[in-house]
């Protein structure tokens, strides 16, 4: 049988079939939110997307996603498995332990995601024993792509980009505010939208202005999640592309804020192969 592992976010899934004789197939497709998406648009994608590749003989799964948040969902994702693959037994959790997995092993320490989303634990080298409530791009996400996005925006409808950001924005995406407020509160998979300007925001990382963006968002990071955890005697370890492409500046910032940064990994996949391979 098939062992399958997806590392799940709102953007893509990175999938991992380790096959019978002993080779590991990489699968990657659009991501993947119980919250937001239907079981039948899931059921559609593995039908699609999943089943040409790997056929039925798919067997454990180890699904870890952003929107794994309570039994009702998980078990949604079972029978969205089974729907297409009928042998399979489904384990779903939540993409704060796939991060605290690939990241510390089976060793006790602070994991965080800094992505698309953003979210934080200590992780007791099993289990996640403690998790500060990310909040969403709404209500927390600090320092993830989503808020990163959601602030230039913010600061583009208020006119307060220097013109020279300004112009290039508007040339590149020809977007107004009309458009904007349509894509946010309108349309689905609002923070996927907004962290689509990462790159952006990347590009433009030397000017005074997103330079302070990027290290207000940072400071915020660690004050208002980081500090809830002994982080005196853990260090912070992270995974994302938002950890990975700034961690010059993340580093900078947590120095100035008397954390210590461990592991950073751009993507949690890898690692979460590896914790597996070692439990079978």
């Amino acid at each position: 049988m098939i062992q399958l592992i997806a590392d799940s976010g709102s953007t893509k899934v990175d999938w991992r079939a380790l096959m019978p004789d002993g080779t590991v197939k990489s699968i990657h497709t659009e991501g993947i939110n119980p919250v937001f998406q239907t079981a039948e648009h899931i059921i559609e994608l593995f039908r699609t997307k999943l089943l040409p590749e790997l056929g039925e003989n798919v067997g454990d799964v180890f699904f870890y996603g952003a929107g794994v948040l309570s039994d009702e969902i998980q078990q949604t994702l079972s029978n969205c498995f089974r729907a297409v693959f009928p042998k399979a037994v489904c384990h779903a959790a939540s993409d704060v332990l796939a991060a605290a997995r690939a990241l510390c092993g089976h060793n006790a320490g602070i994991a965080c995601i800094m992505g698309t989303g953003s979210n934080t634990c200590f992780y007791d080298g099993r289990e996640v024993v403690r998790n500060v409530r990310a909040g969403g791009f709404i209500l927390g996400d600090e320092a993830s792509g989503g808020v990163l996005g959601k602030k230039l925006v913010s600061d583009f409808i208020k006119g307060l980009l220097p013109k020279e950001i300004e112009d290039e924005f508007v040339k590149r995406y020809n977007l107004d505010y009309p458009k904007i407020v349509e894509k946010v509160y309108k349309q689905p998979l609002p923070s996927r939208f907004l962290a689509s300007f990462s790159p952006f925001i990347n590009e433009f990382r030397s000017h005074p202005h997103i330079d302070n963006l990027l290290r207000s968002s940072f400071e915020e990071f660690f004050t208002r999640n980081i500090y809830s955890y002994d982080y005196r005697n853990y260090d912070v370890n992270l995974v994302g592309s938002i950890a990975y492409y700034y961690e010059d500046i993340l580093k900078e910032v947590a120095a100035s804020k008397g954390v210590r940064i461990g592991k950073i990994l751009k993507t949690p996949i890898e690692g979460l192969v590896e914790y597996h391979k070692n439990i079978i």
